[in-house]
């Protein structure tokens, strides 16, 4: 049971914080790729709702991802499925009036990709928050609650970026690909496949061909679709 009482409890409160804040630059910025299309209204709630159950999801994994990160082919699953949700958010953004049917399914459309894709880079993430908690939720759950302000307005500044440049979408989706290679190489499966060659290698390598995948990909999507490269 955790002692609230006690200085070390709030100070390993405040790392938590501080670890998840600076390990959620990514969750910011795919944060406000997936709420761009939204009317303002459901942008707030797109960002709260989203950063709010990728927190509680990160709290649940938390007791299970020492032996979730060890198991083969998952975070080359989740890579690919990152690079996938990447690929997709460089798609034209609807931008349906505020209050239909049409606004709403948008918003839990992005909190889906918003929870989905959290989850898939919090993988490592959790690791560093867990090693802070050692087990004790009611300090997980302190730490993150207090970050999640924290993360919603550093997606809002993002989002206001893209809005006012959205050239920056690309360089947005580019990081996420970064990081799904990023993931990608840290496989077991992958480290089996490169034990020749140096990890740092492997992981800049596939760092820069999940980038540039993602930016061709979209790149190809929009021409055939005859979508303007510097439209949203």
């Amino acid at each position: 049971m955790a002692d609230i009482a006690q200085p070390a409890f709030w100070l390993s409160v405040l790392q938590v914080i501080w670890i998840n804040i600076l390990l959620s630059g990514d969750n910011a910025v795919v944060i406000a790729l997936a709420c761009r299309g939204l009317p303002p209204r459901e942008r707030l709630w797109g960002m709260v709702i989203g950063a709010g159950f990728a927190s509680v999801l990160l709290i649940v994994f938390t007791g299970v991802i020492s032996m979730l990160m060890t198991l083969p082919y998952l975070k080359l699953a989740g890579a690919i499925a990152l690079l996938w949700i990447a690929v997709k958010l460089l798609a034209p953004q609807p931008h349906d009036a505020e209050d239909t049917p049409e606004a709403v399914e948008d918003l839990w459309r992005a909190v889906r990709i918003v929870v989905i894709a959290d989850i898939v880079m919090s993988l490592d993430n959790v690791i560093a928050v867990a090693a802070v908690a050692k087990g004790q939720y009611v300090l997980l759950t302190l730490g993150l609650a207090v970050s999640i302000p924290v993360v919603i307005a550093g997606s809002a500044i993002i989002l206001a970026l893209l809005e006012r440049f959205p050239v920056l979408v690309w360089g947005g989706t580019a990081i996420l690909g970064w990081v799904a290679g990023d993931i990608l190489a840290s496989d077991p499966i992958v480290l089996g496949i490169f034990s020749d060659f140096a990890p740092a290698a492997v992981d800049l390598a596939a760092q820069i061909i999940g980038a540039a995948l993602v930016v061709i990909c979209g790149y190809i999507w929009r021409r055939r679709h005859h979508v303007s490269l510097g439209e949203a």
